[in-house]
């Protein structure tokens, strides 16, 4: 099926050729951190985790995000979601590549990544984020392609198909528990010491993969002649809503714990982070603005009436994306290194070539994306036909 993806109109090439164009860009500025290693980031001793971590976490949420079409449609048989289920398969497949290129990216050197196979410990979380995150990328691939190819030739799935779709559920919640764990299990970083972590990554996840999905299906409805189905993307709607609704709640009860408790060391991270501390505030705008957005995006998504307008579900779709993205793609990875184990408050700021490798490594997760929706959508196509 794959030869699919070899034609397609002026615009799809015109989109390939985009992407390639911002991944070149960003391959020149890894050349740069390879000779010259992660000098060239922002990060530092101080903090030692940036952009490229804070975009691997966020992501893992979004590959999540994937079980919220898959559980209803494959558990409880719910056939509205039978036209879009695909298109959240494909998605996850497309976040995890992601995540495990943004990792690389990071080790500076991506021998590096040897060393968790080479020498594996079982007593890291890292080694088991490496298994779920890889197992979880595997499921995706065996059953979306597999289903896809049983549906072109109308005939049932592979018997050992329905295994494999039953153990996805519960391991999508695995690969974004796994990563709660990574930062719930650092004692040293207040911020992150929460044993809500996982329920919020979780609740996040569940809101900005199914923002994301619908966006995406009402491109596809508007530049193809697949329709994922209106009932479907309402539903969505309604998942996005309910799990956007959470996502604040947790993190209004995390501020409520820290600062009504008035344990300094935990309050600092929070002080920093919507009000400055000593002097620096580089992401307070960055986090009212997250702010702001989750709150007006709950006003649309909870009215029935605005949410049914599709033109203002998508617009409350990408706010939920944007607020999130700035809230765990951003702020919370950068937030629990400022201030220091010392008390020492040392900003971090992205440079060029930093942001240029991020840009090409989302152009990259896109062309997976585009790519595999090709090859979906004309199968779709073929089949109605």
């Amino acid at each position: 099926m794959i030869e699919k993806a070899l034609t397609g109109s002026k615009k799809y090439w015109g989109l390939v050729g985009f992407l390639l164009v911002i991944m070149g860009a960003g391959f020149i500025s890894y050349l740069m951190q390879w000779f010259y290693g992660l000098g060239i980031t922002g990060m530092s001793r101080d903090v030692s985790w940036g952009l490229y971590i804070a975009q691997f976490t966020f992501l893992v949420g979004v590959a999540a995000s994937a079980v919220m079409v898959v559980l209803p449609y494959y558990l409880h048989n719910y056939k509205a979601f039978g036209r879009i289920t695909i298109l959240g398969e494909f998605l996850a497949i497309a976040s995890v590549m992601m995540c495990l290129v943004f990792i690389i990216a990071d080790l500076g050197q991506p021998v590096r990544a040897m060393n968790i196979i080479l020498h594996p410990n079982p007593g890291s979380i890292l080694f088991w984020d490496m298994i779920v995150l890889n197992g979880y990328l595997l499921l995706n691939m065996l059953i979306g392609w597999n289903v896809l190819a049983s549906e072109r030739k109308s005939i049932p799935p592979p018997v050992w198909v329905k295994p494999l779709i039953y153990l996805s559920i519960p391991w999508a919640v695995s690969i974004h528990t796994v990563t709660a764990f990574i930062y719930a299990g650092l004692p040293g970083r207040g911020f992150w010491l929460t044993a809500i972590m996982a329920p919020r990554f979780l609740a996040s996840a569940f809101a900005a993969g199914p923002a994301l999905l619908i966006l995406l299906a009402l491109i596809i409805r508007k530049f193809t002649k697949f329709d994922p189905g209106r009932e479907a993307i309402q539903n969505l709607g309604r998942i996005v809503t309910y799990a956007m609704a959470v996502s604040v709640f947790f993190v209004l009860l995390e501020i409520f714990t820290v600062f009504y408790s008035q344990i300094p060391e935990h309050m600092h991270h929070f002080e920093y982070l919507f009000t400055g501390l000593e002097g620096h505030g580089k992401l307070v705008p960055w986090m009212w603005s997250s702010a702001v957005l989750a709150v007006i995006s709950l006003i649309l998504l909870i009215n029935p009436f605005t949410r049914k307008r599709e033109g203002i579900l998508a617009f409350a779709c990408v706010l939920v994306f944007v607020s999130l993205w700035i809230e765990k793609g951003l702020c919370l990875v950068i937030t629990g290194f400022i201030p220091s184990t010392l008390g020492r408050v040392y900003e971090y700021s992205p440079t060029l070539p930093e942001i240029l490798i991020t840009l090409s490594v989302w152009a990259m997760g896109f062309l997976i994306l585009t790519i595999l929706y090709k090859v979906g959508i004309t199968v779709k196509e073929e089949i109605e036909a």
